[in-house]
């Protein structure tokens, strides 16, 4: 067996010290997983990924597995991840570098790239995905990590969501998707469209496969697959948070298709089991990856153990006499072979390349260059001053560089340089979301503020609210957020965030009042870093940023 750290969260990471002041060492960078699902003995613990990966969809290619997430509109998008073993991941690139529509150039929140589906067919992997607004996209690639085509718009229509192709032995092309109800009125309903054999064309406007109103409300997420001359459709219902698993199959890819019940919350903690892929291993085995709504926390992984009986899928664990299971908490690993290294979500970035770390999204397709720079300072990143509207809140700004959260409880710290920042210019450490709250550094009028706001109801317009203000007499100051969980006993997580700071990089005094986090629009919320102006200057200032460490913190 391998020597291999047990679980990371049972690891003890920096120690609270009572009062209002908490004593810690600058936080070396570190490989330090902030979440590890592998339990080093052969097992694994859900959810497999800890972070906002909505809507995954998987395949297995030879030895390798991708999976893909939707992305709305956050830049890059469509975020690509390998594993070896389906429960250590890494993020290895985007599939969308720029968005083919201007109105992408600022923030559309919970709109853009919903549900993709990936395939590899002849060579290529081949990515779809549903854009209410817009219609059906596709994007194809020789290699995974990219680069990727350019998005090619191959239906456009209002309100098709979630497709999914399938190719028949016979070489023909299929499309599976759903509706939105919020563009067309109509939801719970499954279509299956013609599509040329390439996948390029979508050759009809479809015919209605399943309708669920009556007995599977919100049927949506579609994933096409065939085996042992059925057709599958894998399709959650009954809602985001409170649904469960679905299976429709036919022997006839239009139908009629019959349906199964086949995972839900039952018994455990994992609400919702949602939308995912069925993936196969060279030995064999059968396994189910889905995501699971934890609010703040945003669209977490978990991967299912599964079976075929009497050609029905069979998912998770204490199947009832109907074969619904329940999802797993922990479990053995999949059979791949052979045991593969240990391998982290990447979240810690100390800066020391030429470019940012593929964690980190912007809020919107912008010009990357005008926002950051990695070459002006050596191992620092620098953040150009963005003009900022009067009388707005940030939840509109583009000019955030934010990634996901990592885990249920996690530190921040990061290292600020702000001998750049001209008058009416602020900068600093923000935790994202419907409601967001920051720590960050102002100037106005020849003065330099360390300052923590809140703005909560920040997707209604409402204005930022000042916690706490201390001037600074330095130029250099550390910056730290801490999350936690407040307790694991309600369905809804109270998730909380306090926020610290340093002018020395050892001693940190805690500031403002705790804030509680909320999710973004259909996301996770998320942490990074911002910078904006008060004033309407053509001569902006920057922010420099040695570092974002991110460490796990006992629960």
């Amino acid at each position: 067996m391998l020597d291999i750290t047990p679980r990371i969260l049972n690891i003890a990471a920096t120690i609270l010290l009572l009062g209002n002041i908490l004593t810690a060492q600058e936080s070396p960078f570190t490989a330090k997983a902030a979440w590890n699902p592998d339990n080093g003995d052969g097992t694994y613990t859900n959810p497999i990924i800890q972070a906002d990966y909505s809507d995954p969809d998987v395949i297995r290619v030879d030895d390798d597995y991708y999976m893909v997430a939707s992305s709305f509109s956050h830049f890059p998008g469509l975020p690509i991840l390998h594993s070896k073993d389906l429960v250590n991941w890494k993020i290895i690139g985007h599939a969308i570098q720029d968005h083919p529509f201007p109105e992408f150039g600022k923030p559309q929140h919970g709109m853009g790239v919903w549900a993709p589906a990936i395939r590899y067919r002849n060579g290529e992997f081949m990515i779809y995905f549903g854009d209410p607004d817009r219609g059906i996209f596709l994007t194809k690639a020789k290699n995974p990590a990219g680069p990727w085509e350019p998005l090619r718009l191959i239906r456009k229509v209002t309100g098709w969501i979630d497709p999914c192709p399938l190719w028949d032995d016979d070489g023909n092309a299929y499309l599976v998707h759903a509706f939105a109800n919020s563009r067309v009125g109509i939801k719970s309903i499954l279509a299956v469209n013609r599509m040329s054999s390439d996948g390029i064309t979508i050759l009809d406007d479809g015919i209605i496969v399943f309708v669920g109103h009556d007995t599977h409300p919100t049927l949506e997420g579609p994933k096409f697959y065939k085996y042992n001359d059925y057709y599958y459709i894998f399709a959650p219902a009954g809602g985001v948070k409170n649904g469960w698993q679905t299976i429709l199959r036919s022997k006839n890819v239009f139908g009629p298709y019959e349906y199964r019940n086949v995972l839900a919350q039952g018994n455990t903690k994992i609400n919702g089991p949602h939308q995912g892929a069925w993936i196969d291993t060279k030995s064999g085995e059968d396994w189910f990856i889905h995501f699971q709504d934890r609010y703040a926390y945003g669209r977490i992984t978990h991967l299912q153990p599964m079976y075929w009986e009497s050609d029905w899928p069979v998912i998770g664990m204490n199947q009832d006499s109907t074969g619904c299971g329940e999802p797993v908490t922990s479990w053995k690993k999949p059979n791949v072979g052979k045991n593969y290294p240990m391998e982290a979500l990447q979240t810690s970035d100390e800066f020391d390349t030429t470019e940012l770390g593929l964690q980190w999204q912007w809020q919107a397709d912008v010009y990357a260059d005008s926002l950051y720079s990695l070459l002006e300072r050596q191992n620092w990143l620098r953040l150009f001053v963005q003009p900022w509207e009067l009388n707005t809140n940030l939840y509109i700004s583009s000019a955030i560089l934010l990634q996901k959260f990592p885990s249920t409880s996690f530190s921040i710290t990061t290292k600020m340089d702000i001998t750049g920042l001209r008058n009416e210019e602020k900068s600093g450490l923000i935790i994202f979301g419907l409601d967001y709250a920051y720590l960050g550094v102002e100037h106005i009028a020849d003065e330099l503020s360390l300052i923590q706001n809140i703005c909560t109801k920040a997707d209604k317009g409402s204005q930022e609210k000042n916690l706490s203000k201390i001037f600074l007499d330095k130029q250099t100051v550390w910056l730290r957020a801490e999350v936690h969980q407040e307790s694991d006993t309600s369905t809804i997580p109270r998730v909380l965030c306090a926020f610290s700071y340093s002018t020395d990089g050892t001693t940190f005094r805690f500031i403002g009042q705790e804030f509680i986090v909320r999710e973004g629009y259909w996301v996770g919320a998320k942490a990074g870093l911002f910078t904006a102006a008060h004033g309407n200057s053509e001569l902006l200032g920057y922010a420099d940023f040695d570092n974002f460490i991110i460490e796990p913190k006992e629960q």
